[in-house]
Parts: C-alpha cells; structure tokens; sequence
C-alpha cells in the first residue's frame, strides 16, 4: 500500500460520488408553530471518512432504521455502496416525516490524512412542527463494506443537546475489508493507493442476509489497517441547538 497526496481531480471524483444537493423540507401547515434547529455534525474518527449527512425530523415512529432489525433495500444502498437517493425518496414518501436535509460534502478526519481540504465537521439547519418532535441521522462510513454511523428517532431537545453517534453494521455485505468491495472515493479520502479500483454496486458473491448490530470495527484481515482506519465508541458528535 502507498501512500499519495490526493489531487484536484481525484478531489473532484470524491466529492462528485458522495455529495448530492440538498433537499427541501416537507410542506407544513401554518397553523402549527414551527421549531427551528441548528445540527452540527463532527466526525471523531482518526481515518473513516463519512458520506454527506442525511438529516431528517419526524414522529416518534417514522425513523428508518432499528437495531436488530433487517435493514431497509433503501438503507442497505447507502451503507453499501454510499448511495443515498433511494433512502431520500422512500422518506419523501413516508408518512410522518417534516424536513430532510442532505449536506454537501463528505467529512472526513480532523487530521484529513488524503489531503483533501474537507473538513471534519458541518452544521445545518432543520425544522421540525407539533408533535414530530424527533430527530435521525445518517452517513456511511466510506471505507467499510457495510457500516454507517447514526442515530435513530432521537427527541429534539427543548433548548439544547449533545450526543454521540456509535458505528452500525448493515449486516447486507460480509466484511472483506478490501479496497475492491469498497466504493471508490475511500482510497483518495485517506490518502492510499491500490491496484484496486473498488466498486458502487452490491456484490451478490458476498452478500449477508443479516440484522443491524453495532460494528465489530476494522479488524485488519486486508487493505484496512486496524489502528489507522478504527474508531472508539462513538463515530460522530451530534450538537443540537434550537434556535427559533
């Protein structure tokens, strides 16, 4: 494994693979007051980059993913292969669901060992009415077959709150830990090279057919090194602050 200097057009790829724009919040009556909250997500992890932040406020029953559970097709393609698109449109549909919001860029190490010029943090702004009080979010981990950080249905709080994201496994991709069952930004977004060019689809050959856990971690059988790509006990901080 070498090591490299990210360039401006392989900066170019991460960014246009993992960032989408984002996305208006559902309609609401006027008739019901309206709560305002500013989301600042930090990822803590020394070498796991994470996909753009999908943010979304909802009913006490309308979050999308539950520990030992199967995961959704919709969650399963973001925790695969980082694509977000069929999560986003099964939430604009579902029942229960104020606002999503969808960051940019990805986040990667406050170290941002592939020299990306990302930083590891960003903040939004969320709205939420009446009794769709709850909060939940998501981001892949890049460079993992199948793992994602975030919270699920979590109460918005009255003035302000902070918490912290732990690390799940879909469970939908055994965990090769190789550089080509791994989308193809992970690489350049940690600052390696391989002979491997990685892929965004799901690869029938190492499937799983299992529930959300929360992840075992980077054991190191392969291109991941255990050290360099871990994380402890929580993945992201999660601020969450009303403002109006």
């Amino acid at each position: 494994m070498k090591t490299k200097k990210t360039s401006i057009f392989a900066m170019s790829a991460i960014v246009a693979m993992l960032s989408v724009v984002s996305i208006a919040g559902i309609p609401e009556s006027s008739a019901v007051q309206q709560k305002t909250y500013e989301v600042t997500i930090t990822n803590l992890t020394p070498g796991q980059p994470l996909t753009p932040p999908l943010l979304v406020t909802h009913t006490k029953d309308a979050g999308f993913f539950t520990v030992g559970k199967m995961a959704s097709g919709e969650l399963q393609q973001l925790a695969e292969n980082g694509n977000v698109t069929p999560l986003v449109e099964m939430l604009q549909e579902k029942k229960g669901v104020v606002d999503i919001v969808q960051g940019e860029t990805p986040l990667v190490p406050a170290n941002d060992p592939g020299e990306t010029g990302l930083s590891n943090t960003e903040t939004f702004e969320i709205s939420t009415s009446g009794n769709q009080r709850y909060l939940s979010y998501v981001s892949m981990l890049v460079c993992t077959n199948d793992g994602f950080a975030g919270i699920d249905s979590v109460k918005l709080p009255m003035k302000q709150l902070t918490l912290y994201g732990m690390a799940y496994d879909a469970r939908t991709e055994m965990n090769t830990e190789d550089f080509a069952d791994m989308v193809p930004p992970c690489q350049g977004a940690i600052g390696v090279s391989s002979g491997d060019d990685g892929t965004d689809q799901s690869n029938p050959a190492i499937a799983e057919d299992g529930v959300i856990i929360p992840h075992v971690g980077i054991v190191g059988d392969a291109d991941l090194q255990e050290r360099v790509h871990e994380w402890g006990n929580s993945v992201v901080k999660i601020n969450i602050v009303r403002t109006r």
